[in-house]
């Protein structure tokens, strides 16, 4: 049995560096297509309604780990050779686009009418009402769900591993084959797990607390 040493905290710390790249990349590309899709859901079209809400039933409900295993294998068969760290990074933000979607499309739409009757009234384009009223609004409010999602996107990376992708809990599994320590180990991986999540835990909580003090 070998021991827990340097060597093996310097490949966590690589694993984690992915992790939180993978997190970011995901979040910043999720929450730009998230942010079309939740326009889509409010638009006057009813067919591009109905598109953006198949999008999101799509990947609200099916497994991640089905789709990234579908991306990853799906495309291979179609030969196209993409690395693995292309296909998660696509998985990814392709589901936290869908949540994100449907949470800012919620607050969007539990803003009072008045304030789009008002913009109409001062004749503002939809541009305009949406980058200057509406949005701003809406994205204020749904910061404590958006916050919270953050932290399910982060330990979800976790799936990752099932097409290779070596995260921080992929290498927790590989530094445990190595030393056979798995309590050590994954107890290492669970801390710093908790160390980046709890913090975005608090904040989120605090958030949802304000805000509840200012419509009280």
């Amino acid at each position: 049995m070998d021991a827990f040493g340097l060597p093996e905290i310097f490949f966590l710390l690589q694993g984690l560096k992915w992790t939180v790249l993978l997190t970011i990349i995901s979040f910043i590309g999720g929450g730009v297509i998230g942010l079309l899709i939740a326009l889509a859901r409010v638009s006057s079209s009813s067919v591009i309604q109905r598109l953006a809400a198949a999008y999101i039933a799509l990947f609200q409900g099916t497994p991640l780990l089905m789709q990234l295993f579908i991306i990853y294998y799906g495309l291979a068969l179609l030969q196209f050779n993409v690395d693995a760290w292309i296909a998660v990074s696509f998985a990814y933000t392709a589901h936290a686009s869908a949540f994100l979607g449907d949470i800012w499309r919620g607050t969007i739409q539990s803003l009072p009418r008045g304030q789009t009757e008002a913009s109409n009234a001062l004749s503002l384009g939809y541009v305009s009402r949406m980058r200057d009223i509406i949005l701003p609004q809406a994205l204020k409010i749904s910061l404590p769900a958006t916050i919270g999602f953050a932290v399910q996107l982060t330990k979800g990376t976790s799936l990752a591993a099932i097409v290779g992708f070596i995260e921080l809990a992929r290498a927790g599994q590989i530094v445990s084959n190595l030393i056979f320590q798995p309590l050590l180990v994954f107890g290492i991986v669970g801390i710093i797990y908790f160390v980046i999540c709890w913090p975005m835990s608090i904040w989120g909580t605090r958030m949802e607390r304000r805000m509840s003090q200012n419509h009280a």
